[in-house]
């Protein structure tokens, strides 16, 4: 199980590399760091659980931020955040974002990172809804259309695989501008 110690911290360069495309069928090791990236996101979201080893919580894990640079990323959506045309929680490997909308969503409060200790405060100006393919730990691949908060955080966590960080997103020198039309969320 990952704890804070094992998060990988804004700075470091595994951060800023291209991960690998992962290989079927997944070899031991990558079977594992596709268990233990979900269940610090189950862990992390359950309050007793989380006060017990004193985690963030989190709603996306990429291997990135546990310093293994490969394609695959845990999404776990909390219910509040979900309906059901968009709910989301599995292991995503090999992602790639296959279309997204024109209309752009935001959220109110910006983006925050398990990776990234500080505050960065400014608007992140995604697409409203896209349709990422990916394969499962067992090999499946599925293609999926997501929508408004569950679109955000996967786009957040495939930034992570190509090396990019939320801030990057962030307009210098305007962080709360506005896009006409745009949607933000809570």
């Amino acid at each position: 199980m990952f704890l804070m110690k094992d998060i990988t911290r804004d700075g470091n360069p595994v951060l800023r590399n291209q991960s690998k495309k992962v290989e079927f069928p997944l070899s031991e090791d990558d079977k594992k760091l596709a268990k233990d990236l979900m269940d610090y996101l189950v862990i992390s979201q359950d309050e007793e659980e989380n006060k017990k080893y004193n985690l963030r919580p989190g709603v996306g894990l990429a291997a990135p931020q546990v310093g293994v640079n490969k394609m695959m990323a845990s999404v776990l959506v909390p219910p509040e955040y979900e309906d059901e045309k968009s709910p989301f929680k599995d292991v995503i490997i090999n992602p790639v974002i296959v279309s997204s909308s024109v209309q752009r969503g935001a959220l109110t409060v910006g983006e925050g990172c398990l990776s990234v200790d500080k505050d960065i405060p400014g608007y992140v100006h995604r697409a409203d809804r896209i349709t990422v393919k990916y394969q499962d730990i067992d090999g499946v691949e599925h293609k999926v259309r997501l929508k408004h908060y569950p679109a955000i955080v996967v786009q957040h966590e495939i930034d992570h695989l190509h090396g990019t960080l939320f801030y990057d997103h962030i307009k210098k020198d305007n962080p709360f501008y506005r896009e006409d039309n745009e949607l933000f969320f809570e």
